[in-house]
């Protein structure tokens, strides 16, 4: 929910062409005040989930890490380089990662069945737990930030495209 919610609230704030670092469009002083009220509230929200992950025991990115396997589309695991993605992080960065997960006992690697090359990645029951916690946590924060994030209007937005 919280990832299509993002993906869905940046593309429609963010227009192709305000994107294009090329443009020549210039931006209003309403176009800044939106910009930062959406990268305030984002920090919140974050900061909120730093906080509250931190509270549990682990680290922010090691709750990311146990969400995206939970999260990952049509199964319940994920291989490192699928999890490197969507971490938005190195593959070496995500190996040393899931071995601190697995050491703490959230997660267990095991060979793919398909790809001997690949590993994949499992939650363990104290890693599905422990994510079902803190994940309610977010859900909850979320639906307050819906209230407070403002989507800029439509006639706005297409000065952009």
């Amino acid at each position: 929910m919280l990832a299509s919610f993002m993906i869905a609230l940046t593309s429609s704030f963010f227009p192709k062409s305000m994107t294009n670092s090329h443009s020549t469009e210039t931006l209003s002083k309403l176009d800044y005040e939106l910009l930062a009220d959406f990268r305030y509230q984002l920090r919140r929200f974050l900061r909120f989930s730093e906080e509250i992950t931190q509270s549990h025991g682990i680290t922010p990115l090691q709750y990311l890490l146990l969400l995206q396997v939970k999260g990952y589309p049509g199964r319940e695991w994920a291989t490192i380089a699928e999890l490197a993605e969507r971490l938005q992080s190195h593959h070496h960065g995500v190996v040393a990662l899931v071995s601190r997960c697995e050491k703490a006992g959230l997660v267990t690697r095991r060979p793919s069945r398909d790809d001997g090359r690949c590993v994949e990645v499992i939650l363990r029951p104290k890693g599905e737990e422990l994510l079902r916690q803190l994940a309610l946590l977010h859900q909850n924060q979320l639906v307050d930030l819906q209230h407070l994030l403002k989507i800029p209007s439509e006639n706005i937005l297409m000065r952009f495209s």
